[in-house]
Formats: C-alpha cells, structure tokens, sequence
C-alpha cells in the first residue's frame, strides 16, 4: 500500500472496525495496531503493517469470515492499490512488556 492517501483510508477504517467489532454482541477484538513501516531493509517492500489478536482460533475464524466490521476493511482493500498482502497466523511462546 504504497500510497500515503490509500493509508490514511485504510487507517480510517481500521479505527472503525477497532470500534465496530461485535461476536454475540460484545467486542471481540483482544488488541490490534496497525500503521505505516518505517522505511528500511527490514521491511521487504511491505509499506503497512497491521497486528490483531484474538482470545481463541474460533474468534480468529469469525474474524476472517464472518465478522462484518472486518468484511468492511476486506472490501476497502480491494478498492486501493494494494500491491501484496503477507498474512501470518501464529501462537505467542514467549511474551514480555516493558515495566
């Protein structure tokens, strides 16, 4: 997603889908962040970068196929220029925070 204005679109949406997201009329969604990569070797080309996290797989499968706050980002992205989308699923081993 290569252009600044088709991330702000984006961006835009996923706020609303952060504030949108219901599964038996509760909010779902555990944490998610999402914004622009700094520029660097390290990026592969990717331009923007978004991270959602779930309590359960059966959360994350609603996510991906039912969930209409999600289904309204899906449907944005196939109207920007989006040159490549890298999706990875994933079960944290180790976690830590700063304090």
């Amino acid at each position: 997603m290569p252009r600044a204005e088709d991330q702000q679109r984006f961006l835009k949406q996923c706020r609303k889908m952060a504030a949108d997201n219901q599964r038996n009329g509760k909010p779902y969604i555990l944490s998610m962040a999402a914004g622009p990569a700094e520029e660097g070797p390290r990026t592969q080309g990717y331009t923007f970068v978004s991270k959602t996290e779930f309590a359960s797989m059966d959360d994350m499968k609603f996510y991906e196929s039912e969930c209409p706050a999600h289904g309204a980002v899906k449907g944005l992205l196939e109207e920007l220029k989006v040159d490549g989308i890298m999706t990875v699923f994933f079960k944290p081993q180790v976690t830590g925070d700063a304090q």
